[in-house]
């Protein structure tokens, strides 16, 4: 995680002096990037411990489309308890607009024998009737990327103008998008070797491959990778944040996407390949700059590692007993105060 260590370090030493929506006060930089191999880790800050338990269950909570804290409270998470109102209600936060957006048609006049019905009939004196339609941005780019992984669209927004109002909070984390890849035969091998435990030779896998022309050896390994389900392409992934507590809240949202990731490309049967971040206003409120200077004289650990155990292809079915974590072993956490 070197590269939020120099995301600090940057803010430290050339972010802009800014006032906020808090009147807490921060030190900015505007239109950051941080790259993570989720290849070679997974990328969960182990200078300072992230509240992980907590990372899974938002997550789940929001691809359930739930817009309630009281679900959140039961498991012991409290991260949005600062912005629910008396009945934990947040309004149309992330859940909604991922797993339900607001979308309406206006429905045209019927014709014919149904001509005098109360649509005609309304439409005749100039009142307009609609229908309410819901997208559900999750399962359409999952299906996207299972039909057409080159596509340039594979996108999902949180950043509703309509709705943004009567949000609690309006989006951080606004907007993501999808690419894909082919692995190379090299990367296919790589992983065909780990899922066997013992791994022998290639030659025990594909009787007489050493013998075998170039081309022939290349389809032989391909075949073999085919057949014991090993993915043939990567799942990149890159989010727009325009809005970003580097100290609170961006190691959370690293995770929970790199996350979101992993389970995207479980059920799509690709492999997570890259978290891509990008940051527009960037920065670090000024009651927590003393704890980010201690943070940046740690050590850092090795990456923990990330599976997925189940079958099953419906993101919706994938609950934490599923998303094991192994590995973790930060350095202490860190107390700071939420800018609410």
């Amino acid at each position: 995680m070197k590269v939020y260590h120099e995301l600090l370090e940057r803010i430290l030493e050339h972010g802009i002096v800014k006032s906020d929506r808090t009147g807490t006060g921060t030190a900015s930089v505007f239109g950051h990037q941080m790259r993570f191999d989720l290849t070679q880790g997974f990328p969960l800050v182990t200078t300072k411990r992230i509240f992980w338990r907590g990372v899974v269950e938002e997550l789940l909570w929001i691809l359930r489309g739930e817009t309630n804290v009281r679900s959140l409270q039961d498991k012991g998470v409290t991260i949005w308890d600062e912005w629910a109102d008396e009945n934990g209600e947040l309004g149309p936060v992330y859940g909604k607009q991922w797993r339900s957006w607001p979308s309406f048609e206006i429905l045209k006049p019927l014709e014919g024998p149904m001509g005098s019905s109360l649509l005609t009939n309304l439409e005749r004196i100039g009142t307009p009737v609609c229908a309410f339609k819901p997208i559900d941005q999750i399962a359409n780019v999952i299906e996207q990327i299972r039909k057409s992984p080159d596509s340039r669209r594979l996108l999902v927004s949180a950043w509703n103008p309509a709705d943004v109002d009567d949000m609690a909070l309006p989006p951080c984390h606004t907007m993501f998008q999808f690419y894909t890849r082919p692995m190379n035969l090299g990367q296919r091998m790589e992983r065909y070797e780990d899922s066997v435990e013992g791994f022998p030779s290639w030659d025990d896998v594909v009787p007489g491959l050493s013998h075998m022309e170039v081309p022939d050896r290349f389809d032989a390994i391909m075949k073999a990778c085919d057949e014991r389900g090993i993915p043939s392409r990567f799942l990149d992934c890159q989010l727009y944040q325009r809005s970003a507590d580097v100290f609170l809240g961006v190691p959370f949202n690293i995770a929970s996407y790199a996350l979101l990731t992993h389970m995207i490309a479980h059920v799509v049967g690709m492999a997570a390949g890259e978290f891509v971040w990008t940051g527009g206003d960037t920065h670090l409120y000024s009651n927590h700059l003393n704890q980010a200077k201690l943070q940046l004289t740690r050590d850092f650990r090795p990456l923990p590692r990330l599976s997925i155990r189940t079958e099953t292809t419906n993101i919706d079915e994938i609950g934490a007993q599923d998303i094991w974590l192994e590995g973790y072993d930060p350095h202490p956490a860190i107390k700071a105060e939420v800018a609410v």
